[in-house]
């Protein structure tokens, strides 16, 4: 809880998701006043946890009718940016939703902005031939915004898992300075796997997606700190053989990465397949659970998931893996705190 709401800065979350950001930004000691996503899962689990939300598109919601805020937070869509996607960039229309942000900024003016995504904004293309993350730059700039930004991981401030992002956090020129991003945590042995997975019983959403037949086969092979080339060449499926064989046509992928106890996980994604992240428990065969994944994206664990279908289950994967860590949100969050608003 905030300590003096009144005087707590009012914060405006744009693409909230289910709530990662803006937790970490409650905790840091910020007042949300007015927040949106257009998804519905994530809706469902941030109205559990934080009250309404706005669901419209943000294409369709008139400025007047965002409250005045003194910062504003987005995580626009990052899928057009990401190594894994295909990266269109702007030329997909997700990647133009930042300028619904501009839109808004432009209007409310508020002291401090801060958006997150994949680091693959850094290296994608503008139309007109620059790197996007310089126009967004330029941008914030002609608003009258000094403009600091950085690809971070988030295990270098308190998150255990390696989780590579990029923040770009923006001050109003009146405020006289740039944001400098907080010194990183150089000992991370309390942010391995060893130290994340104790989660008491009576913690609520200790319930997993079951894996498919072939990848359950697969994952019962696999050892700590191991991945698919750990499996005997004669259990792998035809597919994964044709891989092997020419490991440098298929850049020797790492697929069915099994993390160990004394590592630090890799990013948590929407899709939670073995394939394209570390989703398989160190000693168990079985995906993480949702508890398990949202400790590792540190969600606390009194904050409340859906778990209660199958398709409910699938989706938390997907809200989860989509959010911004929540102590990384609040490590930003005091430092935006400290230099903007002390």
């Amino acid at each position: 809880m905030i300590a003096n709401e009144k005087s707590a800065p009012r914060l405006v979350s744009l693409f909230s998701g289910c709530g990662g950001m803006d937790k970490g930004f409650e905790q840091a000691g910020f007042q949300r006043v007015w927040a949106n996503d257009f998804d519905k899962d994530a809706q469902a689990v941030f109205r559990l946890n934080f009250g309404e939300i706005d669901g419209r598109d943000i294409r369709e919601v008139p400025v007047d009718e965002i409250p005045a805020c003194d910062i504003l937070t987005a995580g626009f869509p990052c899928q057009p940016f990401s190594n894994a996607g295909n990266r269109r960039g702007v030329y997909d229309s997700r990647g133009e939703l930042y300028l619904e942000c501009l839109r808004i900024i432009e209007r409310k003016l508020p002291k401090a902005v801060l958006f997150e995504n994949v680091k693959g904004l850094i290296s994608s293309k503008h139309q007109s031939g620059q790197y996007l993350i310089e126009v967004i730059k330029g941008d914030l700039e002609k608003l009258g915004y000094a403009v600091n930004y950085r690809v971070v991981n988030a295990s270098d401030y308190g998150v255990p898992q390696n989780r590579e992002r990029l923040i770009l956090v923006a001050f109003r020129n009146d405020l006289g300075k740039r944001f400098e991003f907080p010194p990183v945590q150089l000992n991370k042995e309390n942010l391995t796997l060893r130290h994340i997975l104790d989660i008491p019983e009576d913690v609520p959403n200790q319930v997993y997606w079951p894996y498919s037949p072939q990848a359950q086969s697969m994952v019962e092979k696999i050892p700590q700190g191991g991945s698919w080339k750990n499996i005997p060449y004669e259990d792998l499926s035809p597919r994964f053989k044709r891989i092997r064989d020419d490991m440098k046509r298929y850049h020797a992928p790492n697929f069915y990465r099994r993390f160990s106890l004394d590592e630090i996980n890799g990013t948590i994604t929407a899709s939670a397949q073995p394939e394209n992240c570390g989703i398989t428990h160190p000693i168990h065969n079985r995906r993480y659970t949702i508890r398990e994944i949202a400790r590792i994206q540190t969600f606390p664990d009194d904050f409340k998931f859906i778990d209660d279908t199958t398709k409910n289950i699938v989706a938390m994967y997907k809200v989860i893996g989509n959010a911004v860590p929540c102590h990384l949100a609040k490590v930003i969050g005091d430092a935006i705190m400290e230099q903007a608003f002390k």
